[in-house]
């Protein structure tokens, strides 16, 4: 097959000017200096070479290419292949690729983008995001091969083997018509870029997409209260009998949402209830009832309801009866469940929570040894953290601050020497497990230590807090090691072998936006302590690559408002995950302590974006799609919120990519939460 190359000139001086020479078969980019940093082979469609067009956009190169064909063409594989001539130290993409033919399709496109760096500089791709995804018979994809210092953008088909690997398929055809492909390009070496590759990249795709819909009102104008209502209506009226558990465990009486409800259990469904999973309530990392309660809380104080404050004490009566051994104790209270024979079908049900018992969380590396019985570090700072939040912000309860103290004079024992803590311990011995003892979980427990130390002026929290800092952005952060218990242990458990080590195609791990949230809120407390401007430096690092998982445009592929959204890892599919509405606070947390716009609306948008899921009259688009999915919904279900859209790496305008299930505490409960939180920090900042 013919070709011809797309050579990128550039120098190594202070400023960098790139300049176009065409001819009739190639075209260079050009500026002082003829240090070649890459090539582009541009392929022949009927023999024909593209039209390129090229315009001059700040430090961005906007590249088009066009094929005018007469007559359709059967190919399953059209790209443009980028080969990279200096030696790169570092190598960014959005999804992985592990083997050959793997693929980042179009669907993961969030904040697509191609970087590849040096100390000398970094290149930048990002796709032209005004072409992606218009046609739906040419979808678009991207590629990496760092070992072959290779990239590509394409267009072919593609198939979904496991959960969640895109691979190349076969049955595209093009035309006849226009087949076009652009994409932006630049060259960054500014010592801010070297040391935060991400920074003009993510500020590029919110500025040139995101910005525009902010402007407009997206995702979503609707007041943020009336979603809260619809969710407290849902949770503690019309869906109660599911949604809202009361009971006692050792003569405490105690209440919480149940961990997770489905669409049999609506008072609309027409079969019989058949529960999804055990019947629990849960204080972990995602489901953490504490924190959905003192939504509850904030929003009952505000509106002078005293059941629902009620309510809130209850889930915190909760959290204070999980029962402490040596400054330990479990986060998961669950009932046994049965199978019963309901005409000819078998249904889960829960036997009551007379059969209640404390475990933790079964998301857990079972192929290490490590079972639900496993006490989790993670965890327990993090209720520990929302303990001395409600302590501070909501009731000065006396039994809190003994509590937390006792985990944390446990936790300051479990540090290592280097200050990472470990993320599971053995229920009978107590001792580490070695399955990420070295992890980004650890940043967690420094948000709790300097919470805890700003509560009781205790230096000893403080000292501890700022070692466990110094180790992430000695170990972790630098390689981009964003490994914790979701990367591998939750629905995508590809690359379990890879643990502790990168994928060598992409030279890039397994990562999960997790990790980077727990590290830029711990980087950001650091930062506030001490004064210290390195903890915001590489916590705006570190903000700014988690800003490459959000959702900056509205994909024609993607069914419902998509803006301010966040995914979950470069090894999943997610849009609009539950996570968003967590992470929502930070960015404007950022956006106050350094000016950066551009932070405050990526957390306007994020916020807007954990209602965007709910099922109510307010969100058409996606009322419409529900009721495709699930016919018998009705005014009774408003409020019922999937945690997220297009899991299974696949949508349609028919519904596929809605789910069947509600969490409460990760889903519109949790974005309750999140609005009454930022309501009572930053007043009425959302129109």
């Amino acid at each position: 097959m013919l070709t011809t190359c797309l050579c990128l000139l550039t120098a190594f001086a202070s400023e960098t000017s790139l300049s176009m020479q065409q001819e009739a078969d190639y075209v260079q980019y050009l500026d002082d200096k003829d240090a070649c940093l890459a090539e582009m082979t541009l392929p022949l469609l009927n023999g024909l070479m593209p039209q390129v067009v090229t315009e001059a956009a700040g430090p961005w190169l906007k590249v088009r290419l066009c094929w005018e064909l007469t007559e359709a063409l059967a190919r399953d594989d059209v790209s443009l292949l980028f080969r990279v001539f200096f030696t790169p130290d570092s190598w960014w993409a959005p999804h992985l690729t592990p083997t050959q033919g793997d693929v980042i399709a179009q669907h993961v496109f969030r904040s697509p983008a191609m970087l590849v760096g040096s100390d000398k500089g970094l290149l930048a791709m990002v796709p032209d995001l005004d072409l992606c995804g218009a046609n739906p018979e040419t979808p678009w994809y991207m590629d990496m091969d760092a070992g072959a210092r290779y990239f590509w953008l394409g267009l072919s088909r593609t198939d979904i083997p496991e959960h969640v690997r895109y691979q190349k398929a076969q049955g595209m055809v093009l035309g006849p018509g226009t087949v076009a492909l652009g994409f932006y390009l630049a060259w960054f070496k500014d010592k801010a870029s070297l040391l935060n590759p991400w920074r003009e990249v993510s500020r590029f795709l919110w500025e040139r997409w995101g910005h525009p819909l902010y402007e407009k009102g997206e995702p979503s104008t609707v007041p943020l209260d009336t979603f809260v209502e619809h969710t407290y209506r849902w949770a503690f009226d019309t869906w109660k009998e599911a949604v809202w558990q009361e009971f006692d465990i050792n003569g405490v009486h105690v209440g919480a949402p149940a961990f997770i409800v489905n669409v049999t259990e609506s008072p609309n469904y027409p079969g019989e209830v058949d529960l999804r999973e055990f019947l629990s309530v849960w204080n972990q990392a995602w489901f953490s009832s504490l924190r959905a309660a003192s939504g509850v809380y904030r929003y009952g104080r505000r509106t002078n309801n005293e059941d629902l404050m009620a309510r809130a004490r209850l889930t915190k009566e909760f959290t204070l009866a999980a029962p402490m051994r040596n400054g330990l104790f479990p986060t998961v209270y669950r009932t046994e469940m049965e199978k019963v024979e309901v005409g000819d079908k078998q249904v889960s049900r829960s036997k009551g929570w007379q059969t209640g018992y404390w475990t933790n969380s079964n998301r857990v590396p079972e192929e290490h040894g490590i079972t639900d019985r496993w006490y989790n570090v993670l965890d327990m700072s993090w209720t520990c953290l929302l303990l001395v939040r409600w302590y501070r912000e909501l009731e000065e309860d006396p039994r809190i601050l003994p509590y937390v103290e006792a985990y944390a004079e446990r936790l300051l024992t479990l540090q290592d020497e280097e200050g990472f803590f470990p993320s599971w311990l053995d229920p009978d011995t107590e001792a580490p497990s070695p399955v990420l003892a070295r992890s980004p979980q650890s940043s967690m427990s420094v948000s709790f230590l300097l919470a805890l130390a700003a509560a009781t002026g205790k230096e000893h929290y403080r000292e501890a807090a700022l070692k466990a800092m110094d180790a992430m952005i000695a170990h972790i952060i630098p390689s981009g090691q964003w490994e914790d218990f979701e990367t591998y242990w939750s629905c995508c458990r590809l690359g379990q072998d890879h643990l502790g080590r990168p994928f060598e195609r992409n030279a890039m791990f397994k990562q999960c936006s997790f990790s980077m949230f727990w590290t830029a809120e711990a980087l950001l407390s650091a930062w506030q302590v001490t004064n210290d401007r390195k903890y915001l430096d590489w916590g705006q690092r570190t903000l700014d690559e988690l800003s490459m998982l959000q959702q900056c445009w509205q994909p024609p592929f993607i069914h419902i408002p998509a803006l301010g959204g966040f995914g979950v890892m470069n090894f999943d599919a997610e849009w609009n995950d539950s996570r968003q509405t967590l992470f929502a606070e930070l960015f404007l947390d950022y956006a106050e302590a350094t000016g950066e716009e551009h932070y405050r609306e990526r957390g306007i948008a994020a916020l807007k974006a954990g209602f965007v899921m709910m099922y109510c009259p307010e969100n058409p688009e996606v009322k419409a799609l529900w009721e495709k999915v699930w016919p018998f919904f009705g005014p009774e279900d408003y409020g019922f919120t999937m945690e997220n859209y297009g899991h299974g790496g696949a949508t349609s305008p028919d519904g596929e990519g809605m789910g069947n299930f509600t969490i409460f505490t990760w889903g519109n409960g949790a974005a309750a939460e999140a609005w009454n939180r930022v309501l009572d920090h930053y007043g009425a900042i959302i129109k």
